[in-house]
């Protein structure tokens, strides 16, 4: 087995005042942290559990409790194809291996680099297992990566993301938490950008087709105004699914009688709000009837498994 060597960076001079988002920046090195990365670079294609499991924890708590310079120190270490072939192995160390990419997906700096690494397919490949919370932390980790990420969201559209996320969504109706996860994580991939810290709440709603699952959630800016996403899904065959998405502006009954506007319509869809529309983001997919000349993404989106 090799030595560990501690892993350390220095930035030039002239970096050295620039904080800037989805960077490198100048950190004190953690050597508890470097230990555990260095072991993990070392021992991690062996993917030995009862050796790898604590050095996984380290760099976990570091990451959750977001010590200065982690995610900086888990970039250089160079061990995030490792944790790629620990999500692909379906061994023991899987369930900890999401937790820990999840809590990464949260670093821009970490997550720019998870495509290259291997990362997107692997997370895939574990959309396809039974067990709940490990499917929670890998829908998870997939709206973070994508939220900011077009080439991300690109990558997951054409790896068949959309689908695996349905079948999670019809296959567990009663689990709320891995509910919300994956439909943050559809509304990410189609590039409406939806963050965990927007407070959006998730209901099931009502729907008038057969076979259909409607779900909205609304997260509220304002006294006046509240965002409304609609996701309407439904299975017409074997893994195949149509799922359509649109972005409402709902307008309290407060803004009706500032205006004195005697109008008892409360939803209005981004596109028809004029001066409003460039400040959000409207798409709606749909399975049926798609033109030749729709976007990649579009037509990437209704791929099927």
């Amino acid at each position: 087995m090799g030595h560990l060597v501690p892993l350390s960076s220095k930035l030039p001079h002239s970096q050295r005042d620039k904080h800037k988002s989805g960077q490198l920046q100048l950190y004190t090195p953690n050597d508890n942290l470097n230990y555990a990365l260095g072991a993990i670079r070392v021992l991690g294609l062996e993917l030995i559990e009862g050796e790898l499991k604590p050095h996984l924890n380290t760099v976990l708590t570091n990451i959750k409790e977001k010590k200065k310079g982690a995610a900086e120190q888990v970039v250089i270490s160079g061990i995030l194809p490792i944790l790629s072939l620990s999500l692909r192995s379906r061994g023991p160390l899987g369930l900890l291996t999401a937790k820990l990419v999840a809590e990464l997906a949260k670093e821009s700096v970490v997550r720019k680099g998870f495509a290259d690494a291997g990362l997107v397919t692997a997370l895939l490949s574990v959309l396809t297992s039974t067990d709940q919370e490990l499917l929670l932390h890998t829908a998870s980790a997939i709206s973070r990566m994508s939220y900011d990420s077009s080439k991300h969201q690109e990558l997951l559209l054409r790896r068949g993301a959309v689908p695996r996320l349905v079948a999670i969504l019809l296959q567990f109706p009663d689990k709320e938490e891995l509910e919300e996860a994956c439909l943050r994580a559809l509304c990410n991939i189609s590039g409406m950008s939806i963050a965990e810290e927007a407070g959006m709440l998730w209901q099931r709603g009502a729907s008038v087709r057969p076979g259909e699952s409607v779900f909205h959630g609304v997260s509220p800016h304002t006294c006046f105004f509240s965002t409304v996403t609609l996701v309407r899904v439904s299975q017409w065959g074997p893994g195949q699914y149509a799922v359509s998405i649109e972005a409402f502006q709902r307008c309290s009954s407060s803004f009706w009688n500032l205006h004195g506007n005697k109008q008892t319509a409360r939803w209005f869809p981004f596109f028809s709000l004029g001066s409003c529309s460039n400040l959000y983001k409207g798409i709606k997919f749909s399975t049926r009837n798609i033109p030749r000349t729709k976007s990649l993404r579009t037509r990437v989106f209704h791929t099927f498994l």
